[in-house]
């Protein structure tokens, strides 16, 4: 501390302006065109969530239908282990759950984390692979998945399939 105080003030080299400015610039996924998701396309594989089959249940909608309805298309839902392993921890009251997630029209999609928390899994796999539209009554997770550019969300209202951020030319419904 001493030898550096009595050197004095230390003097910065002066920024060449003509030089090359490296700056860090955030990497964005080549599928995105603007806000517009290109892997989006008929089959949609739809990541369902725990509390979107229990809702489905009680508005009494056939879910592989319903979505074929809503989206004009071929659509296969898909459920992580995380969440399946949800369902079955909610006990025999959503056995019901249980067996409409065990269809076999549904594609099982397995998990490597640690934990089963659900929502961390959907919007963890949905910010790596851009292809899923996320089908979810949860307020909490649709906050999350809004700030993830390109994936839409797929929610019940007035007893049918709506769904949010599609864009126009894959023929998603305009309410």
């Amino acid at each position: 501390n001493a030898k550096d105080r009595a050197k004095g003030p230390v003097k910065k080299k002066k920024e060449d302006p003509s030089a090359i400015k490296e700056r860090e610039v955030p990497q964005h996924p080549s599928c995105l065109f603007f806000q517009y998701n290109t892997q989006l396309g008929p089959p949609y594989h739809i990541l369902v969530d725990t509390n979107f089959i229990n809702f489905s249940i009680k508005a009494k909608l056939d879910l592989v239908q319903s979505m074929m309805d809503c989206l004009y298309a071929k659509c296969i839902p898909c459920i992580t282990d995380c969440v399946m392993a949800e369902i079955e921890k909610l006990g025999q009251r959503y056995r019901v759950a249980l067996r409409i997630a065990k269809d076999p029209r549904f594609e099982r999609l397995p998990c490597t984390h640690k934990g089963t928390y659900a929502d961390d899994c959907l919007v963890q796999r949905v910010t790596q692979h851009k292809c899923y539209i996320v089908a979810t009554v949860d307020k909490e997770l649709k906050r999350r998945i809004r700030k993830i550019p390109g994936v839409p969300i797929m929610y019940i209202s007035r007893h049918r399939y709506n769904i949010e951020r599609m864009p126009d030319d894959y023929g998603a419904p305009r309410f």
